[in-house]
């Protein structure tokens, strides 16, 4: 039905002398996305509604549960996505048919079939729990910091006020930046590719053809991935980081350094855990070739060249009393900092016991890896400037309204598309609750109403760039750094008003991204605009409510919870994603930059990254113009491979090294060497991993770790390389480590 009326379509308009829409130029794209589409289809139905919302508490409950845990397990949504589709189809098969009045209007719980754009409605809702519960959890991190490692003593309402005006911020974002980021054919967004391909092969019925159906495939590789799961997960844990040059040397520091994955280089370590080969970068197979190769070149500069140059050439910050990796904080003798010392009961710095104390100190990689955030930052400004500001300063004069649209920009123009005022009434009604909140508690906040208002402008800065980042490679560079780094000059000594900061000038950026991510989603599914903002708005406001009940219900009902010192080693909720956001907040919040990167830091030299980032660029685009015919130089992308560095800690290099070889083999080998393979079946076995996984996981935890039965052998320990978190410095002593003389 949904191909006649497209093949008619075009019919007509060549009759008329028109060109019939172009193809989307993007050939991934074209090869998956499908090309028709029938506008008759409901969408909003009563069972969208009620999985919908069902899906988005379950996910937020479960993600935000096991991001406490010590080994944090992220649940996409595409398990919601399988599991509502036999659900659906049960009340498509059971609900009363009979029509119903209501305010003037027919209504009916069963309006035929489940379709395909419900269940892409309901996945819009679920991801609303991904996005808020998953990742990295941010506005609960920081209420988390807040409350389990500063001990203060925070309202509930003003912990939902900071949580919701995050994410309807970002939300607002979101619907100004679409005539950018969405409706530009360029901007393809590759990771919607694998749910596209799900979606297809859940609901279409394939011709009978050699070989599996996409839907055999993936049942077959979910059920695959479900039962290799229990190893990794379970049974055989040493799989996660199969570090084996630790066991050719077990009494060598530097063998260890090298070859740990988890503490240590990850030279010739690799994982054979989906979830953490997918656990940073997200999926390897939906990320483009190019993006991957970026993403590689910065990973062996950083990594095999830089690192082991400034610890073991040049002792470079004192690296030598210092773990090689580590994400703890460190004193001048090489112990763990206990800021307790130095932290007032009004929480900031007391300025006379930092001094008696010691001086912050950090692990080599976890320096670099700052160092490399500074260049990030201000390579991504530039490389957006120079190759896309033509096409953003086109977009903002024409408001797209002459812009070339292909195949699926024409099918969407049948649907009524949502005011501009709609989202700029969430956005500004956002910003006003927020500098309602800096005032009503404004010592809980420690953030000033001016603050709030430099953190909007710089969210209004980078958005749009990192989005076009992050819609043509699949990767988003972050600025967490810079964000805390700019109040920490000017908010010394206040590590709370530091974590506010961080959380309206980045983290909505980071929402705002994800909700453009699902506007695509529902661009290429061919979603009515106005649904997709009804299910983006609900959504939101019940994930939000829901992450907010069962973090502080954690907080406040599990003893401990986040201590991760030797009493509590064996402890499952050591929260390591929260342990990261705690040390930024010392680093950047109550330290402050100016002591450790101004005049005198140890690591004031790290801040000429921000000079040698916003220069990276620019010669590349030179080549560009003077090389047109060279299509591979404007590949050349200066903020993703300096994102071959990013996120560690807590990412390992055993996590990105592996996630590259995953990339190389599918994305280059197999979509270069068995296309048609790649184009029916990858996308698919990318979804079919996270799902399989997932259930698992899910299924490990309640039946067994929850309830205490957890394994204690050889192949259950994650990493056997003792001696990689040691110091080799002369005279640095630290437990379990030897003392050089």
């Amino acid at each position: 039905m949904a191909t006649v009326k497209s093949s008619s379509m075009d019919a007509e308009k060549a009759a008329n002398g028109e060109s019939p829409p172009e193809r989307c130029p993007v050939e991934e794209v074209a090869l998956v996305v499908p090309e028709t589409d029938d506008p008759s289809l409901p969408v909003m139905t009563f069972r969208a509604w009620f999985l919908g919302i069902a899906s988005c508490v379950l996910l937020i409950f479960l993600n935000t549960f096991f991001t406490f845990r010590t080994q944090p397990l992220t649940i996409s949504a595409i398990l919601m996505q399988i599991a509502v589709l036999p659900i659906g189809r049960f009340m498509a098969a059971t609900l009363p048919t009979k029509e119903y009045g209501f305010l003037g209007s027919r209504f009916t719980f069963n309006p035929g079939p489940f379709n395909m754009k419900e269940h892409v409605i309901i996945t819009i809702f679920a991801n609303c729990g991904v996005s808020f519960g998953g990742g990295d959890a941010y506005s609960i991190g920081a209420i988390t910091v807040m409350k389990a490692y500063y001990k203060q003593s925070l309202s509930f309402l003003c912990a939902l006020f900071i949580v919701l005006t995050t994410q309807m911020m970002g939300y607002g974002w979101a619907g100004i930046l679409r005539r950018y980021l969405v409706d530009p054919v360029e901007m393809w967004w590759p990771a919607n590719l694998a749910q596209v391909s799900l979606f297809r092969a859940l609901h279409e019925k394939e011709p009978k053809s050699k070989g599996l159906t996409r839907m055999q495939f993936f049942l077959i590789a979910m059920g695959a991935s479900f039962l290799y799961y229990a190893l990794p997960g379970y049974l055989f844990m040493v799989l996660t980081f199969f570090s084996w040059i630790c066991w050719a040397w077990p009494h060598s520091i530097t063998a260890q350094q090298i070859g740990s994955g988890y503490h240590g280089l990850g030279i010739g370590a690799f994982t054979l855990d989906w979830a953490g080969i997918s656990a940073y970068h997200g999926s390897p197979l939906v990320s483009p070739w190019s993006s991957i190769v970026n993403v590689g070149i910065g990973f062996i500069m950083f990594i095999y060249i830089i690192l082991p140059l400034c610890y073991w050439k040049f002792n470079t910050f004192d690296a030598h009393k210092f773990p090689i990796f580590s994400n703890q904080l460190f004193t001048a003798s090489g112990h763990k900092y206990d800021t307790t010392k130095i932290l007032t009961p009004e929480y900031v710095l007391n300025v006379d016991a930092y001094n008696k104390y010691s001086k912050l100190y950090l692990s080599p990689l976890f320096a670099l890896s700052i160092g490399s955030g500074f260049a990030r930052f201000t390579a991504t400004l530039t490389h957006v400037a120079l190759f896309n500001g033509r096409d953003i300063w086109r977009q903002s004069r024409s408001a797209m309204s002459n812009a070339k649209l292909d195949i699926h920009g024409r099918l969407m123009k049948a649907y009524k598309q949502v005011p501009e005022w709609w989202f700029l009434s969430i956005l500004f009604g956002s910003m006003a609750l927020s500098l309602l909140m800096a005032f009503v508690w404004k010592t809980d906040v420690q953030l000033p109403w001016w603050g709030m208002l430099f953190a909007f402008g710089l969210a209004f800065i980078v958005t749009l760039p990192i989005g076009v980042i992050q819609a043509t490679t699949n990767q988003q560079p972050g600025y967490d750094i810079i964000a805390q780094f700019m109040i920490g000059y000017v908010l010394p000594g206040q590590p709370i008003a530091n974590l506010l900061f961080k959380i309206y000038g980045r983290i909505s950026t980071v929402h705002a991204l994800s909700f453009l991510s699902d506007l695509k989603l529902g661009h290429y599914m061919k979603i009515p605009p106005r649904c997709m903002y009804t299910a983006q708005l609900v959504g939101t406001l019940v994930a939000g409510v829901v992450n907010l009940a069962v973090a502080w219900w954690m907080l406040d009902s599990i003893k401990d919870i986040c201590m991760d010192d030797k009493v509590h080693h064996d402890s499952p909720w050591t929260c390591p994603k929260y342990r990261v956001t705690f040390d930024a907040s010392v680093i950047w919040g109550l330290i402050g930059p100016k002591r450790l990167f101004g005049p005198g830091g140890l690591y004031r030299n790290l801040v000429w990254l921000f000079l040698i980032g916003a220069v990276l660029p620019v010669p590349i685009w030179v080549l560009s113009k003077i090389f047109p015919e060279k299509k591979w130089i404007p590949l050349i992308n200066i903020p993703v491979i300096t994102y071959g560095f990013a996120g560690m800690p807590p990412a390992t290099p055993a996590n990105i090294a592996s996630w590259l070889v995953t990339g190389m083999i599918f994305n280059y080998f197999v979509f270069r060497y068995n296309k048609r393979w790649w184009q029916k079946y990858n996308y698919v076995l990318s979804a079919a991993l996270d799902a399989g996984t997932a259930f698992m996981g899910v299924l490990i935890f309640f039946a067994l770790q929850n309830a205490g039965h957890n394994l204690k052998w050889w192949g259950s320990e994650l990493d056997h390389c003792p001696l990689a978190t040691c110091p080799t410095a002369p005279g640095i002593e630290v437990d379990g480590c030897p003392v050089f003389k």
